[in-house]
């Protein structure tokens, strides 16, 4: 200008938004779902480790998760005023308070709880003739004087227990309180007086004053010991024959412990802290474990004696809980690092699908600044700008909604991921955009598939891909996926599979267009051949689109897999300890059923079959049987049902088994309704001199009973006959056929006979299959005057109900299939929105053409079915092959069983679901049906003046 001035421009960025707002709120918006997943996955991870840390040790044993530290009696060359003040409580609080403070983080201790003072470690018999005495045998009782009785109790019955003078070790009588449950089981009241034997002089007499109950009786002042609340009946080791005593603590006052040191009881002092795991977090637990090994028998150690004295020693289980905790940690963490990987390769591929969107929107528009002068630098840093400015404020969003939603975490994990999730869209959009136009390219090009011949470049590059990926995942499946803790190759292994299934459809994908072109161009119909055309020039085939479908269906499979594995496996455990549905047993191994009940119990409403059973544990195998093939020996049979444990296959095992008794019509209709091994119920049918008994018959030892064996217990009786002696009577049995499972058993011991074949018929145990009242069965159950037990499979189902750490590694795999899934439609929609103004265009030039609206739709929709089936078929494949891949390493027992006591923990593998292969393939088809179908109808709106403008070069 002649002023010198320059004329005013408007600003690049808030032009280019006022432009195309839509595109850039789309934009933000998949950045932001992006960056919150991406935030909220390792927020998610501590989280539920945090909680199953906390969970494991709140709801272990107080015993085992305290932290104690206790030493013996100051010694007898002490002068006696020295050893009484150290058992008194000034001294005992300020070595207390000065351990709490030695504490190494992470370890904190529950102050509120904390309980310290001088107990005795041997048990005083007591010989007050008003004790209880089941056995003739006299209770053993222990003593303690220890802190906070009056804040952990409230007194019942008479007075708190106090030292109206100085005790000292010359005292002979103190006070002392005991708590409702050992009062009542030992007969003790107000008043009552207990004698302790001294080393010098006379007995000390301890008085009780109080009765207190418990404020919070699990709580660590009151489960520590056990016997400081609750009396125990305890066998007698020393008798050879069976008799039970009692066993008990009596709380002396507060300041009693000096009295203690003239007993032959062998006082010790103590100091017991239960930890404080509400500071805990997941991360924590590798610290802990260290610090616990260090208090025990390290330099941790050190300071407590320098603190407590020379002989103290530290005492807890809390090393074992945490290193339980970090096992099930270590293996549920490859499960979750393959849904990691796969879920965040996905959105990998999807934003820079966005990016190859946006220079394809862009291309014409990029290219005319080219021309004009504009450099690469130039243009990479308006798009730079551009991008940023909706793309970070976009993460930061998501990072702070992942911070939200998920509460505890740590913040740098997540702010890492958000940040890498802007980088690269960031990065990745301008620089697929710039990088198309370093050279200047002929305008209308064509990019046929079924024509164009792949450059030698992208050809090197894809074979080095495809050598990289079949080399990893051989030297995966030769290595296995077996040996724990988390492992990039393992976690990696959807991504590889993936990525040589694309790079190898991709090549292979023209080859069927053009066999099928052939025969539809000699047809009347243009639409077949114009859609095949059509599909193979269309750039939404390419493998980047293809890339994203194959990782997104593989992982929403292997996800959906895993889910439907720990189902399936719950499931199944729970058939395993139940039998059935619904089962009736008595408690006692040899009770039997009443006929009364078995008939009542058989006519309840929902009950569709009901099996007894007569189940007979300890079965003598004969000698010839037992010494057999050692290698055809299965695992023990403990000698008792507990639905659980599977025994162990030693000696003991090839000795007895367990000989279930069983009406063969009725049980073979319950094994085939809840899915059991079955067999023919005519295998089981004696005759002649075998067949079955009248009722009240007796057995001879010369009756041959045809059974039905687990492979183990055939395998050692082979096909001859072999007499077995039990409680039904005696006679021989000649295996007939094998089965793996029998109901009510988890035992692999076992033969299943005829009941009505044996002296004693009358059934242990009756399942159910149906859905009975669980109130009617426990009151006809109750109804019959004995203790019967109902166990219902519902219930026991009920039992898997995840911990912390399993709920929340479940949660993050139905997030993982969920997010799988809609990236995978996202990438259709992305693929299909690439090339959406060109099929618009090309409707409009047919419709001038005589092209009918149905036949545009059908021509769109013949157009994305090849590509939708190759991504469909290729997800199949992609899916299955990765849940073979990682199948012989991956034991589903963490997420499904772990943490329930007598669950079977037997290996749980993982197998392909078949709803989780097909429906998000199906999901996909009719995903791009639905698109072109919608596309066809919107474009059919429009008129073709629209579309078809002058000097368009579409």
């Amino acid at each position: 200008m002649s002023d010198g001035k320059r004329a005013a421009s408007a600003p690049w960025i808030r032009t280019r938004l006022r432009t195309a707002p839509g595109a850039a709120v789309a934009l933000a918006v998949l950045v932001l779902v992006t960056a919150f997943l991406a935030a909220a996955f390792p927020r998610a991870v501590d989280a539920y480790e945090t909680k199953g840390l906390r969970h494991d040790i709140r709801l272990a044993d107080a015993g085992r998760s305290a932290v104690e530290v206790s030493r013996p009696q100051p010694g007898l060359e002490l002068p006696r005023e020295q050893r009484e003040a150290e058992a008194r409580s000034p001294e005992l609080r300020r070595i207390g308070g000065a351990l709490g403070k030695a504490l190494p983080a992470p370890l904190r201790a529950d102050m509120s709880s904390v309980a310290y003072g001088v107990r005795t470690l041997k048990p005083v018999l007591a010989t007050e003739p008003w004790l209880p005495r089941p056995d003739t045998v006299p209770p053993q009782l222990s003593y303690t004087a220890q802190t906070g009785l009056k804040e952990h109790a409230r007194l019942v019955k008479g007075a708190w227990p106090t030292t109206p003078d100085a005790v000292t070790s010359t005292s002979r009588a103190v006070r002392g309180a005991v708590t409702e449950e050992t009062a009542a089981a030992l007969n003790m009241k107000v008043g009552s007086a207990l004698r302790l034997p001294t080393a010098v002089g006379g007995p000390l007499t301890v008085t009780v004053t109080g009765i207190v109950a418990p404020r919070d009786p699990g709580g660590s002042y009151w489960s520590a010991d056990p016997l400081v609340r609750t009396p125990s009946l305890i066998p007698d080791p020393a008798s050879p024959f069976p008799q039970n005593y009692w066993t008990g603590t009596v709380l002396l006052a507060e300041d009693a412990g000096p009295a203690l040191l003239a007993t032959a009881t062998e006082p010790s002092l103590f100091w017991r802290y239960p930890p404080d795991a509400s500071a805990l977090t997941g991360p924590d637990g590798d610290r802990l474990t260290a610090v616990v090994n260090s208090l025990e028998s390290g330099p941790g150690l050190l300071k407590v004696r320098a603190i407590a004295g020379d002989t103290a020693e530290v005492l807890t289980g809390l090393g074992h809980i945490v290193q339980a905790n970090a096992r099930m940690r270590d293996a549920i963490s490859p499960v979750i690092a393959v849904a990691a990987l796969g879920i965040g390769s996905v959105a990998a591929v999807v934003l820079v699908m966005t990016g190859a969107l946006t220079a394809a929107r862009r291309k014409a528009e990029l290219a005319l600044m080219r021309s004009r002068g504009g450099s690469l630098r130039g243009i990479g840093g308006r798009l730079l700008a551009e991008t940023a400015v909706t793309v970070v404020p976009a993460s930061a969003l998501g990072l702070l909604l992942a911070v939200l939603a998920v509460g505890e975490g740590r913040w740098w994990p997540a702010a890492l991921a958000a940040t890498g999730v802007g980088l690269l869209v960031c990065v990745a959009l301008p620089l697929r955009t710039t990088l198309q136009h370093i050279r200047p390219t002929l305008h209308g090009a064509r990019e046929d598939m079924v024509s164009a011949r792949p450059s030698r470049r992208r050809t090197v590059a894809e074979l080095t891909l495809l050598v990289l990926a079949v080399g990893a995942v051989t030297a995966l499946r030769r290595r296995g996926t077996a040996g724990g803790g988390t492992d990039l190759l393992v976690s990696g292994a959807p991504v590889l599979v993936a990525l040589i299934a694309a790079l190898v459809l991709v090549r292979l994908y023209p080859l069927p267009l053009r066999l099928a072109a052939r025969p539809m161009a000699r047809l009347r119909g243009a639409i077949g051949f114009l859609s095949l055309a059509r599909a193979g020039r269309s750039s939404a085939g390419g493998a980047l689109p293809l890339l994203a479908l194959l990782l997104a269906l593989a992982t929403a499979a292997f996800g959906g897999s895993v889910i439907a594995g720990i189902g399936d496996a719950r499931d199944d455990a729970a058939l395993t300890s139940v039998g059935a549905d619904a089962r009736v047993g008595a408690k006692s191994e040899r009770a039997t059923l009443p006929d009364e009940l078995v008939r009542t119990v058989r006519d309840l409403d929902g009950v569709r079959n009901a099996a007894p059973l007569r189940v007979e544990f300890g079965v003598a195998m004969p000698e010839t049987a037992a010494g057999d093939g050692g290698a055809g020996r299965g695992p023990d049979d403990s000698g008792t049902d507990t639905g659980s444990g599977t025994g162990g296959g030693d000696a003991a095992g090839a000795r007895a088994t367990t000989m279930v008794g069983v009406d063969p019509a009725s049980y073979t209709r319950l094994a085939r309704t809840t899915g059991l091994p079955d067999f023919p119920s005519g295998l089981l049918t004696a005759t002649g001199p075998s067949a079955p008994l009248p009722e009240g018959a007796k057995s001879g030892p010369e009756r041959v009973l045809p059974v039905i064996a687990s492979p183990a217990v055939a395998a050692r009786l082979g096909k001859e006959a072999h007499a077995v002696d039990t409680l039904s009577g005696d006679f021989k049995v000649q295996v007939v056929g094998t089965v793996e499972r029998v109901a009510s058993l988890a035992s692999t011991n076992f033969l299943i006979v005829n009941s009505a074949s044996l002296e004693q018929r009358a059934p242990t145990t009756l399942l159910l299959t149906g859905a009975p009242d669980p109130g009617k069965l426990r009151a006809a159950a109750d109804g019959n005057g004995e203790e019967f037990v109902v166990q219902l499979r519902s219930e026991e189902r009920a039992r898997y109900v995840n911990t912390p750490m399993q709920a929340g590694a479940e949660r993050i795999y139905l997030a993982a299939v969920a997010a799988g899934a809609g990236y995978a439609l996202l990438a259709v929609l992305l693929s299909l929105l690439q090339t959406a103004p060109e099929r618009k265009t090309l409707l409009a030039r047919l419709r001038t053409m005589g092209l009918t609206t149905g036949q545009g739709r059908r021509l769109l929709a013949f157009e994305a079915t090849p590509q939708a089936l190759l991504a469909a078929g290729g997800g199949l494949l992609t899916g299955w092959a990765t849940i073979v891949l990682l199948s012989p390493g991956i034991d589903l027992v963490p997420l499904a069983l772990a943490g329930v006591a007598g669950s079977d923990t037997s290996p749980v593998t993982l197998r392909a679901d078949l709803w989780s292969l097909a429906l998000p393939a199906a999901g996909v088809v009719a995903l791009a049906a639905a698109v072109a179908g919608v596309q066809a109808w919107w474009a059919s709106r429009r008129g073709s003046i629209t579309e078809l403008r002058a000097g368009d070069s579409r």
